[in-house]
């Protein structure tokens, strides 16, 4: 009994003190896995995918390549510039953002923790135009930006018991790369992680200021939802409450309500909420 009390202890402190904030939104998130643990992961795991996907990377003449590049760098660039001019520039400063695009069917997207980007050509009839992609990757990256993987495998790692010391010694532990290629899906088509509801609907909320930072009226990202809910309607999807993403309905009421403070941003030429 004195064993699991010292236990629950560790683990109630090292959660307390391994907590960060989630710029923009202030949210209070879990953070136990570091930039210089997560990131080696990551860029390896992005690194075996385009090996593995070689022939399916489009090269940088494609027509539909260049647009993914262009509007996504344009992401990028706003975003970096926010960050590093509001305190936030050590959360990107190892970062080796990259974007490609990857010929198959599945209407998908992903952003790594690090910036490591790759869109689904499947999914570029739905965003239809520049301000649709600006939401998908506006989304993608403020998944990354937010930490979410982080949060995601902190948790786990909590569930198993590592890091009750104080030490998550994630180099040395065997453990940590099966729970980070389980989270990520190494090696299946949807290469990224399912986020749970909140933290989706955060990167919504995240995505629609980030999309008008750099210059895309978040008031279009309505319409592409809208478009891939219809665009989705062939699988049969499970209750709200059993998935771990929101509902088309509330997913696009969501985004509706945070378009007033996203405006604020677009057209703005300093990463701040224009007056």
């Amino acid at each position: 009994m004195k064993k699991l009390f010292i236990l629950g202890a560790a683990i109630t402190g090292l959660t307390i003190s391994s907590c960060t904030t989630v710029p923009l939104t202030g949210r209070s998130r879990l953070n136990l896995v570091s930039d210089s643990q997560m990131l080696p992961m990551a860029f390896q795991a992005y690194g075996e995918f385009l090996t593995e996907n070689k022939g399916a990377v489009l090269s940088a003449s494609n027509a539909q390549a260049q647009q993914v590049k262009r509007v996504g760098n344009n992401i990028i660039a706003a975003v970096k510039s926010y960050m590093n001019n509001n305190g936030y520039a050590e959360l990107i400063r190892n970062y080796q953002w990259e974007v490609n695009v990857v010929q198959s069917k599945d209407l998908n997207a992903w952003c790594m923790p690090g910036g490591k980007i790759v869109v689904y050509t499947g999914i570029l009839p739905v965003t239809k135009d520049d301000a649709g992609l600006a939401t998908v990757m506006g989304h993608e990256i403020a998944h990354a930006i937010a930490g979410h993987s982080a949060e995601r495998m902190s948790k786990e790692l909590v569930s198993q018991g590592i890091g009750v010391a104080g030490n998550v010694a994630l180099s040395k532990n065997p453990q940590t790369q099966s729970v980070f290629n389980t989270l990520y899906g190494v090696g299946t088509p949807l290469v990224m992680l399912k986020y749970g509801r909140d933290q989706e609907l955060e990167a919504d909320r995240l995505g629609l200021i980030f999309m008008a930072m750099a210059g895309y009226n978040p008031q279009n990202a309505t319409s592409f939802w809208q478009r891939m809910a219809s665009a989705s309607q062939g699988g049969q999807k499970p209750p709200e409450f059993l998935s771990t993403h929101p509902s088309d309905a509330t997913r696009i009421a969501r985004i509706q309500n945070a378009l007033p403070e996203a405006q604020k941003y677009y057209k703005s030429t300093t990463g701040k909420p224009v007056k």
